[in-house]
């Protein structure tokens, strides 16, 4: 029998999860309803547009299932892979490799159809010469401050430039001369002329092009000018035949200047941009800019610390594609931004982990037993299931014999209510093996900390026997202590504090980190067949959770990161006991 504070310890969540069915949302049915219609031909072309200028996060993973998604599903459907790359002082070709990898890690293909916004460098110098013909484009003399001065306000309108009323014969000049290089950075801009005074502040003569001297790591030294995003992206999309540009909704406000600049350009296609909610997780940031200042402060050990939401750190912390597809799935696609617990996305974790993982059995703090009647130097081979969800699993062999280590918190010397597990006079059954009973326990003179268990075994009731079914309210798992493995494990936790959101604007946001997101445990032990598991194994460490062999790992230096922890029904318990009574 179970113990009643830990009620299911051998099996995870109990919530069954359909697999996913890419169930529809209202982007789906405008795009049936769209192809219905013979829009774009009946064609269905999105695209997956990153800048390469950080990796790739879980918010990301969710754009990804969405625009491969639709082109999956969709017959004759098609998504690009396309790298926004049309700022130098940010891009590095790492990240373009990295972004590459976290997609095809996701199960993605984006057969062959991947493409560069600097491949287009030439077309979209051509469209911004295009509007300067056609005065709807000038190049602005005043500085960024000016600008922004001249800009206006949410409720003032903005004033025009001295500079908007240039011919078109000076702006062509001006500008050509921009692109040769002739002007320092910031001396001029290129900005589209449309209106000062509208209430849409984008759409108040947004600048198309920047003077910016530096490498590109494609175009190398060919440019001093480079588009804005605002121009670059509609027209990138345009080239390409999308059908449908999918994008998150701080970019609803934009929508008519990607029509304006689509339109106004006579670009040969006009692409439809959809605007979704984009996915916010509590206890985590989702900024890339905040999780560059993370690793560049050194905050975190890198991009793949498993501590952050990036698809790389999840990787290194366990996390499987599937587990990551399915939450995509089941969160859907909505207009309106909504926070997500990161509970769900745990529960995924959970899901998935549960059906593939072996078992096996890990003590993260040890507390030695000694089984004061078993027979010195006897060691048996005890079966335990690999599996219980894959009966395809098998079966391995443990050893046990007199020295085991169990659990600290596997005993206590003065047990609390519904404490049901080891105490002084009281059983245990432990795993696959033996009902044990404490006889003794030994304490440090200086600590008074409890050092060691002595203990007696009825060797009638291993497991399989006819006496296995004896009653005893608590099961405990166990390390043979002669065969033991040892490990470092690392436990992750939030890695803010919950009330982040209270901290005042103008304070640093990273005061909010939660100094206590990593906890390092050194002196584990593990079941000896795990001294061979190779980096990125995953296995369920019975009573514990999921853990993933790290890369550093090694047959020397076992480390394991928990990826996530299982339901602890007595820890709820304990702590509402602990509880202040009111």
């Amino acid at each position: 029998m179970t113990d009643n504070d830990q009620a299911e310890p051998f099996s995870q969540e109990f919530m069954s999860t359909p697999e996913p069915s890419h169930s529809s949302n209202f982007i789906r049915d405008l795009v049936a309803t769209d192809r219905a219609a013979g829009k774009h031909g009946g064609q269905v072309v999105t695209r997956f547009p990153p800048e390469p200028n950080g990796h790739l996060h879980v918010g990301h993973a969710k754009s990804i299932a969405l625009n491969f998604g639709i082109a999956q599903d969709t017959p004759g459907g098609m998504c690009h892979l396309r790298f926004d790359d049309t700022n130098p002082t940010t891009e590095d070709p790492e990240y373009v490799q990295a972004i590459q990898e976290d997609v095809r890690w996701l199960g993605v293909d984006w057969h062959d159809k991947i493409f560069y916004a600097s491949d287009y460098f030439d077309q979209l110098y051509a469209f911004a010469v295009t509007l300067i013909r056609k005065e709807k484009a000038y190049v602005d003399s005043l500085t960024a401050d000016e600008i922004r001065e001249h800009r206006g306000t949410l409720t003032e309108p903005g004033r025009d430039s001295p500079f908007r009323t240039r011919s078109i014969e000076d702006n062509l000049d001006l500008f050509a001369r921009m692109r040769a290089g002739e002007f320092a950075d910031g001396v001029h801009v290129l900005r589209a002329k449309i209106d000062m005074g509208s209430p849409n502040i984008n759409l108040r003569d947004p600048i198309l092009y920047r003077i910016r001297h530096a490498t590109h790591y494609r175009t190398g030294t060919a440019w001093s000018i480079y588009p804005s995003y605002d121009f670059a992206h509609p027209l990138s999309d345009a080239i390409e035949g999308i059908t449908h540009s999918l994008c998150t909704l701080e970019f609803e406000d934009h929508r008519p200047l990607y029509d304006w600049v689509v339109a106004e350009t006579g670009a040969p296609h006009h692409p439809q941009q959809i605007e979704f909610a984009r996915l916010n997780l509590t206890s985590t940031v989702m900024s890339k800019r905040k999780l560059l200042e993370l690793v560049e402060k050194k905050l975190v050990t890198g991009w793949d610390d498993p501590r952050l939401p990036t698809l790389k750190g999840l990787r290194r912390r366990g996390v499987t594609a599937e587990a990551v597809r399915a939450f995509c799935e089941h969160i859907g696609v909505a207009k309106r931004d909504a926070i997500v617990e990161m509970q769900l996305l745990e529960h995924f974790v959970r899901e998935d982990l549960n059906k593939r993982s072996p078992r096996v059995m890990a003590v993260l703090r040890p507390l030695r037993v000694v089984i004061d009647n078993y027979p010195e130097g006897v060691v048996e081979e005890l079966d335990a299931v690999n599996n219980p969800e894959d009966a395809a699993a098998g079966t391995r062999k443990v050893p046990f014999s007199r020295t085991l280590y169990i659990e600290q918190d596997d005993f206590r010397e003065d047990p609390p209510k519904q404490f049901y597990r080891l105490a002084p006079g009281r059983e245990v059954r432990l795993r696959y093996g033996y009902i044990i009973k404490c006889v003794s326990a030994t304490k440090d003179s200086q600590t008074g900390a409890i050092t060691e268990l002595h203990c007696t075994y009825d060797a009638e009731t291993r497991s399989g026997s006819s006496q296995e079914q004896r009653k005893v309210k608590a099961t405990i798992h166990w390390v043979s202590a002669p065969h033991a493995a040892r490990a470092a494990i690392r436990l992750y936790h939030p890695l803010f504090l919950p009330d982040q959101a209270k901290l005042p604007a103008d304070q640093d946001w990273t005061r909010s980190l939660n100094p206590q997101s990593l906890e390092l445990l050194s002196g584990c032990v593990v079941e000896p067949s795990l001294r061979s598991a190779a980096p990125g194994s995953r296995f369920q460490f019975e009573r514990q959770g999921y853990f993933c062999v790290d890369p550093d790992s090694s047959s020397e230096t076992l480390i394991f990161n928990r990826t996530v922890s299982l339901k602890d029904a007595w820890a709820k318990i304990e702590k509402t006991q602990q509880a202040p009574q009111r």
